[in-house]
């Protein structure tokens, strides 16, 4: 079973966003982990809202500091806007997804953004299941 692991700066919107739907749409398929180079206080408001619109609760989600380990242990590292503070281990595949903050973003905003990050996961898992490398993905943006 692959692990996927998601980061952003703060693993309170993009990243936690990413999460539930490869929970949710992956299911028992993939081992899901987030998190943040700088995690903040709580998961943003607007996200959870945006979330819920679309029945996935990630409420009761927590931002988490990133850590080695759980570079070490994933298979597929996803980023989203952590730049270089996100550590680059050998054996590990990096995607970089180009995603706007949803921090201090309306609703409609975030919602974009949300549409945006479950066609990708989608894609990353529709990718997964058919054996075939998450790159090959068009709406995935590969890191250089």
């Amino acid at each position: 079973m692959p692990e996927v692991l998601f980061l952003c700066v703060h693993n309170a919107g993009r990243s936690q966003m990413a999460a539930g739907f490869a929970r949710h749409l992956g299911g028992e398929r993939v081992r899901v982990r987030s998190a943040g180079s700088e995690p903040g206080e709580r998961v943003n408001p607007v996200a959870v809202e945006a979330m819920a619109e679309v029945g996935i609760d990630i409420a009761g989600a927590v931002p988490a500091r990133l850590d080695a380990e759980a570079v070490e242990a994933a298979d597929y590292v996803v980023t989203m806007g952590c730049g270089d503070a996100c550590p680059v281990l050998p054996g590990r595949e990096y995607l970089d997804w180009a995603l706007d903050d949803p921090a201090g973003q309306p609703l409609p905003g975030v919602r974009a953004i949300r549409d945006d990050i479950e066609r990708r996961v989608r894609a990353l898992l529709e990718a997964l299941q058919a054996g075939q490398p998450p790159t090959a993905s068009p709406a995935a943006d590969r890191c250089p």
